[in-house]
């Protein structure tokens, strides 16, 4: 309703609240102005018969007296306090109403939207972090999970080079709610794929054939961990891993040739897939 008042605020004291000046009454306006209560709700409040002005001018025009803005104070402090407006009519009008008892009701509920509050904060200190530093792991976690080849900084380093891309925002979102279990269980997925591409690779698979194509839609699979990867983007992928060298050395780690051979099964099933692999871009 457009209340902003505090303890103190507006008529300060219970009794006196209208000099000799008012002793006609007060306006809606100089009502709002002392109480911080917005003209809006003061009407609304007359119209629902929670607080009507005792008086009116000739002309129709409210005025508040001593009386009423007792009441209206009395108002604004249970609204402060997060009463609702059907509790304060029975606070104030009803004599059978436990008003200790509601106060202590309304106090847990405050006391519960206090702890959901804390636990929105914490969740919201893990996004930001994880929109700065991307993986939310001790650096001991890291060689730990992702093995000694693992740089820790290079989630930093991958920062500064695809911050502000739509990519890093949703590997930012999936790594905030994710802890040593969670990612230790992404590490496994993908260590499990690579042995499958090696034995695959032994095994004489062809690109094009159904378990060459199960193996790329593992990969998408996978990858999904960190963020969705469309077949376009998976091409651009099969490119770096053939020509970066820090990834070839560890695909050709696992097998000889296997970078070459993975953007091979990666191109040919793009293609399937009405994708030119020598044309797709990062879409």
């Amino acid at each position: 309703m457009g209340i902003t008042p505090g303890w103190g605020s507006g008529a300060a004291t219970m009794g006196g609240m209208l000099d000799a000046a008012d002793a006609d009454g007060l306006t809606v306006g100089q009502v709002s102005t002392r109480l911080g209560v917005t003209v809006r709700a003061l009407h609304h409040w007359d119209e629902i018969g929670l607080a009507r002005p005792s008086l009116r001018t000739a002309a129709g025009y409210r005025l508040y007296t001593a009386g009423d803005l007792e009441r209206l104070h009395r108002i604004v402090v249970y609204r402060e306090i997060g009463l609702g407006l059907d509790r304060i009519r029975a606070i104030l009008d009803d004599s059978t109403v436990d008003v200790p008892g509601a106060l202590r009701a309304q106090r847990a509920q405050v006391t519960e939207r206090i702890d959901r509050l804390k636990q929105l904060g914490a969740g919201l200190d893990r996004m930001i972090e994880a929109h700065e530093r991307g993986l939310l792991l001790t650096v001991e976690q890291q060689a730990a999970i992702l093995g000694p080849e693992w740089n820790p900084d290079w989630p930093a380093q991958a920062r500064q080079r695809y911050g502000v891309t739509t990519q890093w925002l949703q590997y930012a979102e999936r790594s905030a709610s994710r802890g040593a279990e969670e990612w230790q269980a992404v590490a496994d997925a993908v260590a499990g794929l690579e042995r499958a591409l090696g034995d695959a690779m032994d095994a004489g698979v062809t690109p094009g054939s159904p378990e060459a194509n199960r193996l790329v839609e593992w990969h998408r699979e996978i990858f999904a961990s960190y963020f969705p990867l469309t077949r376009q983007m998976q091409v651009c992928l099969g490119r770096m891993f053939e020509a970066d060298p820090g990834f070839a050395a560890h695909y050709d780690d696992i097998r000889v040739g296997l970078a070459s051979w993975f953007r091979q099964i990666i191109d040919v099933s793009a293609r399937a897939n009405g994708i030119d692999p020598d044309t797709a871009t990062w879409e």
